[in-house]
Order: structure tokens, then C-alpha cells, then sequence
């Protein structure tokens, strides 16, 4: 085998292992957009796909198409590397099979590497000293001559569960005589005999020689391989277990058992750190299994705290460790089967994974006793927005009416259950238990927070507040104690009212440093989401939109806009006083198919009133100009998008499934907006064509 390009592609799914490990955590999956590593992309845009031509793996950044290529050539932008360049070329293909571990490149291609590198300054592996630990080195005088295997060499090897396919398929031979040459010069001869058979494990240029039942009962003969695994070459390509046990014999017997494993030289032997990252890379579990004495123990103790990074495990086997019962080749001889190996496997699991699946535990459906089929609290039209246990954001830019939208909402929530009220569109649940119903702001002063308080009790038909009906001015306090005073006084107040029915938190931006801060982020809206499933009631948040108007604001936006069960977008109608209640994203459906709802201030009531859905031609009208709006933004710098990639980004977009990304397009290609390429199946180019 030698280290080509078509031997990189062949080992690695067309370049596909090569993006999934450079990328890392940016790339997912196939077809999942990310960001730009290069440079600071503020938008996700790239993509991992097969190409249907040639059937290489490709990436392309469609916000800059600078970066388009397959694997190579993300490699060379990573090393700085000419993909177009002989020797540069080559340097890429040398990287790949050293980050993944495929061992492609063979001993005179890497010689001739590191000559052309150093300028010819080096020392040749076969000029160096080496020895490996506990092993004899001989030169041979003559061929090794091999022989079929006897019948009694075949039941030694079936002992351990053994069988010759697997012999044959890691190139295990029975050596008839061996000739060699001392380290002192003398020459010596060692046949194979009943009482002590002798075996051979052949690489590409050497054969370690096993004697069982010999005093010394290892030789190495030929070229030295720099870092000797056996096994590696049998490997699959991915897997879920990769076992080390300490020699070549727990090899065969776990290959022979159903397993994946490989060994070193010895237990003692250190495991060079690219073949951990290639294995990690391949399989979920790198499992050492050496012998269960003072040695092996040892050595899987400090291999597992120096190579932390890599989350190596260590299996100890339940046998008494001394002489001829120590491996899990003995573990196997002595009847015991690979279900028993599995079955320890699973108990080291268990005791690894132990508070995890304490806390599964607690998450695990129990199929006879299914939970309480949430009510609606908050709908419009018929169309559920908020359950218990969920978050709801209500979103719109400064002045839009977010505040007077929120004191309908609030009112439906306080007011007594026997009358109807208007709550500007909305459907909100009785409060027939009177829990608690908390508003938190943090925006606006003390006095208009007591002046919006006086319209919400007007609204809902009351003379004052319930004594249930709490808010709270948090402008005063700082950030670090906002979230401190909300989960202690929903927990006061849950217990003091039987429960929680509804919270509202105008401004959740400010109950962290910065909008665009990732980690605080996260933590904040799983924080809302897990108080809102313990006191199984609906948060509604109150956040800007980005300056697009297509999406929330920051990091902080995009946890709400994935987390959140519904968004509602408070807009100023142009050309008059009142506002338009639209639905950014609802649980089930397509939010573009909620009607859009008026309201707006009336002298005569004194204070702001529902006005009604607008007419269908104002919410087709909506529908075409907010895809108009999304694809704009999706052909910026692109002339052609295929489908795949228009579905993809509609999905993103609007926070819908396939189905309804699907009839974006086909509204999209009614109204216009895009059209079909009659040269290039399956694209859409952008129409350039005025709202009318």
C-alpha cells in the first residue's frame, strides 16, 4: 500500500472522515451548516456535501466563495500548504495519514519525505540503535521457512477460541526452522518441536517470532517497524469498541470473540498519541484490557491519567492474576464467553456513568404512567403558543407596543374567571387556582412599571392587583443579582401560592453581561427552561430583534429562537397608531400561516384595544415579502442555491420542518421571486424584482 491521493479517499469515505476530523466540533453532520473557521463569519454558511459528479466529499462557504474544495485542499489552507504544489501536495497527503492514523505511506516514500525535507541530514531507522522491551534481535542467515499448521498447533490456538481463518487473516504462520545470527555474531538454529512449536506474526518487513513454551519466547527478525500494532491493519473503519489487551495472542482471541482490538509490543510500551487521536476519532470506547498483574495494572493506571484527552477506559478482569490466568486469553480459555466480556463492560459503564444515569433515571418516560398532557395557557387563533413547562418570547424593536402586547397577556392571567375581557388577541388561560402570576422588568423605571401595573388591573376588571399578581422593578439592581432574586422569589412564591401560573421577564437581555456571549447565553435560557418545567408554568421573555428583523438578537437570541415552544413579533404598523401581533415560529405548523392580529389605542376605552386579524391578502402579502425578505439574504453573493441548499436555509430561517420549507419554495416560485435554471437541474437563481 502506498500514500496516494485515491488511497486517502478510498480509507476515508471520499475525504469524509478527513472534514469530520479537522473540522471538529463545526462540522456535525453532512448538510448541516456552520461557520467559516478562517475568519470571523458572524452567520453559518457552510457546508459539507457529497459531490453528485465525482462523488468526493467537497465543503463550499456560500457567504465567501473563496473557500470551496475538497478535503486537500481544506488541509493546505489549514498547513498553508499549495494543493497545486508537487511537494506541498504531498506534505497534505503525509498529514492526513498521519492525523487519522491510516498508515498509507510505506517505508520508502517515507524516507524519501524526510530526506526531501531535511536536505538529506538524517539517519536512516536501519543506521539507529533499537530495541524493543524484552526482546531479543536477531539477523537472519537464511529465509524463515514457514509450514502449514499441525493439527495439535490448531488445537493449541483453539484453546483460547482461536480458529484458523482469523490465524490466516492477521498472517499468523508456523515457522519449521529459523537460522540467525547473535548479537555477539555466533550463528544459531531453532526448529519447531512438539514441545515447543514456534509461531510467527508477519508485518510487511519483519515477523516476530512467538515460542509458547519456550524460555525465551520472543524473537524479532527483519526491518524494525518504528511503532509496532498489531492488528491495526484488520481494523474497521469505525467502530464502537477498540480493545489494547498486552499482546498479540488477546488480539487473535478477542477478533476470534467478535471484538476490535489491537496491541502494543508490551504492556510497558508507550502508545504514541496519534494513534489515540486516530482511534478516538474511529471509535467511541478505547478500552485497555492488559494483564491482570502488578505490571499491567500499572501501566492502564497511568495510561489513563496521562491521556486524559482522550477518555481511555481500562477493563479489569475478574481472574486471579497469576501465571496462565491472567489475560483475557486465559479469560476465554477457561469457557468463559464474550457476552461475560460484554456484561463486565457494561458494569465498568455503569460505575463510570454511575451520577449520569442517577440522573437518567429521573428523565427515563415510564411508558405505564405518561405525563400530564400539557394545557394550552397561551394561543392565538385556535393555535397554541405557550404550555406549561415551556418559554415564549415576545419580540420587537423599541416603541412597537411588546409592553401593552404583554399587559393584555397579563390580564387574561389575573382577571376574575367568570367575566371576559379583552386581551388584544390572545387566549389565556383561568387562573381558577390563583397561583402566582410574576412580572420581572428590567427596562423600564419604577413609575411607568406603576403606570403599565394600572392598566393591566383596569384591563382585567379589578380595582387593585391579587394578592397572587406580583411585580418587581429590577432596573436598580445589578446583572449579577437579577437571576439570583428571580429563581429565589419564584420558589418563595410557588410555595406560598400552590404553584406558579404564568412569569413574565421583560428584558432578559439585561440578566446577563452581553447578548453575544455564548456560555453565559446557554446558560441562561437552560436555566428558564428547567425552572419553567419544575414549577410547570410558561416563561414569556422579552427580547430585540437583530437588526435583519429576521432573527433575535446575539447568542442569547438563537438558544431562545431554538428553545422556545413559540415567538411572537410585535410590529408598529406604518401609516397609523396601532401595532400587528405576528408569529415568528408556533411548536406545530408553520408560524407564516398564523393570521396577523391588530390592536391599538382607543380614547374612548383608555387604553389600547384589540382591532381584529387583518384581511388574507395583508397576511399573503406578509407571507411573499418575508420570503422575499429571507431570500435576499440567503442569494447574498451566490447566483445559483440548489434546492437542498434553499430547503436547508428556509428551515434555518424560519425554524420549520422539510414539509413547509418545501411549499416555501413552491410559493417563492409562484410569487416569483426565484425561478428555475432551464441549464442547471435542481438550482434557483434570485428574480430581481421590486415589492409591488
Amino acid at each position: 500500500m502506498s500514500l496516494t491521493k485515491d488511497a486517502i479517499l478510498r480509507a476515508t469515505d471520499n475525504g469524509y472522515q478527513v472534514f469530520r476530523h479537522f473540522l471538529g466540533g463545526l462540522f456535525v453532520k453532512e448538510d448541516k451548516a456552520f461557520r467559516n473557521p478562517f475568519y470571523d463569519d458572524k452567520k453559518a454558511a457552510c457546508y459539507v456535501y457529497r459531490d453528485k459528479k465525482t462523488n468526493i466529499y467537497k465543503f463550499k462557504d456560500f457567504g465567501d466563495n473563496r473557500y470551496q474544495g475538497d478535503c486537500f485542499y481544506l488541509v493546505g489552507l489549514i498547513y498553508r500548504l499549495n494543493c497545486t504544489d508537487k511537494h506541498d501536495f504531498y506534505k497534505i497527503l503525509s498529514i492526513i495519514d498521519t492525523q487519522l492514523f491510516l498508515n498509507l505511506e510505506d517505508r520508502e516514500q517515507k524516507a524519501a519525505r524526510v530526506i526531501a525535507d531535511n536536505q538529506g541530514s538524517v539517519q536512516r531507522a536501519s543506521e539507529m540503535p533499537s530495541a524493543f522491551d524484552n526482546m531479543e534481535t536477531a539477523d537472519l542467515k537464511a529465509p524463515i521457512q514457514i509450514r502449514p499448521f499441525s493439527p495439535k498447533e490448531l488445537l493449541y490456538w483453539a484453546r483460547y477460541g482461536i480458529t484458523e481463518s482469523v490465524l490466516e487473516r492477521f498472517q499468523v504462520v508456523s515457522i519449521e526452522r529459523f537460522s540467525g545470527i547473535s548479537k555477539e555474531g555466533k550463528e544459531y538454529e531453532l526448529r519447531n518441536t512438539e514441545a515447543e512449536p514456534m509461531f510467527g506474526y508477519r508485518g510487511r518487513k519483519h515477523t516476530k517470532i512467538y515460542r509458547p513454551f519456550s524460555r525465551l519466547r520472543f524473537l524479532y527478525a527483519g526491518e524494525k517497524a518504528e511503532n509496532y500494532v498489531f492488528g491495526f491493519d484488520q481494523l474497521p473503519l469505525r467502530g464502537d469498541i477498540v480493545f489494547i489487551p498486552g499482546g498479540e495472542k488477546d488480539v487473535l482471541s478477542l477478533v476470534s470473540h467478535g471484538f476490535h482490538a489491537i496491541c502494543l509490543n508490551s504492556e510497558t510500551a508507550t502508545i504514541p498519541k496519534n494513534l489515540l487521536r486516530g482511534l478516538s476519532f474511529r471509535f467511541r470506547h478505547i478500552t485497555l484490557l492488559y494483564d491482570v498483574d502488578e505490571t499491567g495494572l500499572a501501566s492502564m493506571d497511568k495510561i489513563v491519567k496521562e491521556y486524559k484527552e482522550f477518555s481511555i477506559k481500562s477493563l479489569r478482569l475478574p481472574i486471579s492474576g497469576e501465571k496462565g490466568n491472567k489475560d483475557i486469553s486465559d479469560f476465554f480459555r477457561d469457557n468463559h464467553t464474550a457476552d461475560d466480556l460484554m456484561m463486565l463492560f457494561r458494569e465498568m459503564l455503569d460505575h463510570l456513568y454511575e451520577d449520569t444515569i442517577t440522573l437518567m433515571r429521573t428523565c427515563e418516560i415510564d411508558f405505564m404512567r405518561p405525563p400530564e398532557t400539557p394545557e394550552p395557557l397561551l394561543s392565538i387563533n385556535e393555535v397554541t403558543i405557550g404550555t406549561a413547562g415551556n418559554l415564549v418570547c415576545v419580540a420587537g424593536s423599541e416603541g412597537s407596543g411588546k409592553t401593552n402586547f404583554l399587559g393584555g397577556v397579563i390580564s387574561g392571567a389575573i382577571k376574575p374567571g367568570e367575566i371576559d375581557i379583552d386581551t388584544l388577541g390572545t387566549t389565556v388561560r383561568d387562573n381558577i387556582l390563583d397561583r402566582a402570576v410574576l412580572l420581572y422588568d428590567t427596562e423600564q423605571s419604577e413609575y411607568q412599571l406603576y403606570k403599565n401595573m394600572t392598566y393591566i388591573v383596569k384591563r382585567a376588571s379589578l380595582e387593585k392587583p391579587p394578592a397572587w399578581f406580583r411585580s418587581f422593578c429590577l432596573v436598580g439592581v445589578s446583572r449579577a443579582e437579577r437571576m439570583k432574586i428571580i429563581l429565589e422569589s419564584m420558589d418563595r412564591y410557588y410555595y406560598e401560592f400552590g404553584g406558579i401560573h404564568l412569569v413574565v421577564i421583560d428584558g432578559i437581555a439585561d440578566l446577563i453581561a452581553g447578548v453575544n456571549e455564548e456560555e453565559p447565553s446557554v446558560m441562561l435560557v437552560e436555566e428558564l427552561f428547567r425552572i419553567a418545567a419544575i414549577y410547570k408554568t410558561v416563561i414569556v421573555c422579552v427580547l430585540h430583534l437583530a437588526p435583519s428583523g429576521m432573527k433575535l438578537r446575539g447568542h442569547l437570541g438563537s438558544e431562545v429562537q431554538r428553545k422556545a415552544s413559540g415567538i411572537i413579533l410585535i410590529e408598529k404598523e406604518e401609516n397609523s397608531n396601532s401595532s400587528v401581533i405576528k408569529a415568528l415560529k408556533v411548536r406545530d405548523g408553520s408560524p407564516l400561516d398564523v393570521p396577523m392580529m391588530q390592536f391599538g389605542w382607543s380614547k374612548s376605552e383608555g387604553m389600547h384595544v384589540y382591532i381584529g386579524e387583518m384581511s388574507r391578502e395583508a397576511s399573503k402579502t406578509r407571507k411573499i415579502n418575508e420570503l422575499r425578505d429571507a431570500a435576499k439574504d440567503i442569494f447574498r453573493g451566490k447566483t445559483w442555491v440548489s434546492t437542498k441548499d434553499l430547503k436547508l436555509a428556509l428551515m434555518d430561517v424560519f425554524e420549520v420542518q422539510d414539509r413547509t420549507a418545501r411549499s416555501y419554495i413552491i410559493t417563492m416560485k409562484e410569487a416569483e421571486i426565484i425561478e428555475k435554471s432551464s441549464q442547471f437541474p435542481g438550482e434557483f437563481r434570485l428574480v430581481h424584482k421590486e415589492t409591488g
